[in-house]
């Protein structure tokens, strides 16, 4: 316990002095608050717009929609990871279009997106769908062809099913690569989020920072800013969790 604690104080020794350098400087004028606010306003409009209900209510949709896309695209990641990486002719027909796809910035596709599927929900999704598929894609493809292709013989030898293959033997070996794929999925699929809420939407974190831009309420803006920030971190953490324990069989360098 006493190692988990110091592990968190060392991780939030670089934000508690930024943030105390942040406000000093705040507090003396040396930087307009009314471009960059102060911690302090910024925590005062955290509990006013948390006990009005709206910081809760936008929140709440940017998670549903972060969620439903993440699920959408990481799945579909994935299952054609998985198909791509273990089958030849499967990769010969699906890879070079995923990854010509793959190169296209999600910034030009959005305009489509709304042209196609108009300013509801089902548009955001999809584009966060796009934003989370092609990094888990890419990392179960890697993990797969990663794997050892003694086991495959042994599998062999021991008769194995497909379905066996997969879940005793493919899964478990590319685990790695999958939860790197997941976690920069997750990452992915907020950033998606800010851009499908900055361009069009009526409700959500990124239309809370939209509306305060065209107010000038800079101190809102940095309250959406964390959210984000926050919300990003403990998705990963929940991750990095899972890596430990799922992995604790594995020998690797810890630094």
């Amino acid at each position: 316990m006493g190692g988990k604690r110091r592990l968190f104080l060392r991780g939030a020794l670089l934000p508690i002095g930024i943030l105390a350098l942040w406000q000093i400087l705040s507090g003396t004028g040396v930087i307009s608050q009314q471009m960059f606010s102060s911690p302090w306003l910024i925590v005062k409009q955290y509990f006013y717009l948390t006990s009005s209900g709206e910081l809760p209510h936008h929140l709440r949709i940017s998670v549903v929609r972060a969620s439903l896309g993440f699920l959408f695209g990481a799945s579909s990641g994935l299952i054609l990871g998985m198909l791509v990486g273990m089958y030849r002719p499967v990769e010969e027909v699906l890879n070079p279009t995923v990854q010509m796809i793959r190169t296209i910035p999600l910034l030009a596709i959005t305009p489509l997106f709304i042209m196609w599927f108009g300013f509801g929900e089902l548009s955001k999704v999809l584009l966060i769908s796009m934003g989370a598929f092609f990094p888990l894609y890419v990392n179960t493809f890697l993990g797969v062809r990663n794997v050892d292709s003694k086991l495959f013989d042994v599998a062999r030898v021991m008769e194995f099913s497909r379905f066996s293959q997969v879940v005793k033997l493919v899964i478990p070996a590319a685990l790695p690569n999958i939860l790197l794929g997941i976690r920069l999925s997750l990452s992915i699929a907020w950033l998606c989020l800010v851009v499908a809420e900055l361009l069009g939407a009526d409700t959500g974190v990124g239309y809370m920072i939209q509306e305060a831009r065209s107010f000038m309420q800079t101190d809102v803006m940095f309250v959406g800013i964390t959210i984000f920030a926050l919300v990003g971190k403990l998705s990963d953490s929940v991750v990095r969790l899972l890596e430990n324990r799922l992995l604790r069989w594995q020998d690797s360098y810890k630094g």
